[in-house]
């Protein structure tokens, strides 16, 4: 994932609102959001390293990645999508998992990563060093910097967040969705310096990125109710935003009667 916005603890229904958008290679080769054969995860998956950006699991578990934008870093280490599955598929709750993680987090390519499950969520990340830290009740965002770091498109996603629970929406999820497909650049005083350059921060800047070779391939939103019922929709697109499909699945409770 690139951007991501969620809402722990602060809607009536929803323990965990999510929306977040997926930013990668066209080629690289991916399959969408389904149940996966033998495991209890429900994501899409990269076809090449095997793991996933974003998934849940019918015990109300979810987990999200992103990569850490510097150019400056070699990229070695396991692939971070292992963290995710890795996490959706193990026996410890979030607070062991982020504890027992700590020791291992140098040893994989540069990631943001959160965890959610019935009582607690973490943030996780190993740059400049692995940390940990408890999500308190309330909004917040993650793109490919720290935890909360105020750039434009997190601002503009969470913003709309706040709005959509506001609004007291429900299960109307379009208005978390028009946030995602917002194409608008940054002005260039308010874009961050990542050492990518001034023309591919502003090609960064807008919640959806349009590209030939590079772009938003999934948006997606996720919502887990106390019960650990809930539903996780993905919309998933091909070079120059071209529009693949949508899947929608149930989660929990809620699988076993749709």
């Amino acid at each position: 994932m690139c951007l991501i916005a969620f809402a722990w603890q602060a809607h009536p229904r929803w323990r965990l609102v999510l929306a977040g958008n997926r930013d990668e290679f066209h080629a690289r080769p991916s399959a969408g959001l389904a149940r996966w054969s033998g495991l209890p995860i429900i994501a899409g998956r990269d076809l090449e390293a095997g793991g996933t950006w974003l998934g849940v699991t019918d015990a109300g578990r979810c987990c999200v990645v992103t990569n850490v934008r510097d150019p400056r870093d070699p990229q070695h280490g396991a692939s971070r999508g292992l963290l995710a599955t890795d996490y959706l598929v193990g026996a410890d709750d979030a607070t062991a998992h982020a504890q027992a993680l700590l020791a291992t987090a140098a040893g994989y390519r540069p990631f943001n990563l959160l965890t959610f499950d019935a009582q607690s969520a973490f943030y996780l990340g190993n740059r400049p060093e692995p940390r940990a830290q408890a999500v308190t009740p309330g909004v917040h965002g993650l793109s490919n910097a720290d935890f909360n770091t105020p750039w434009p498109k997190t601002r503009a996603l969470l913003a709309q967040l706040e709005t959509w629970l506001a609004a007291g929406h429900d299960e109307d999820f379009a208005p978390l969705f028009a946030a995602l497909a917002d194409e608008r650049q940054a002005p260039d005083a308010e874009l961050p310096d990542t050492g990518v350059g001034l023309e591919r921060e502003r090609q960064l800047s807008s919640a959806f990125i349009r590209g030939g070779h590079y772009g938003t391939r999934a948006c997606t939103v996720v919502a887990i109710g106390r019960d650990d019922g809930g539903v996780i929709v993905e919309r998933r697109f091909g070079p120059e935003g071209r529009f693949l499909g949508e899947s929608r699945l149930a989660i929990g409770a809620r699988a076993a009667t749709d």
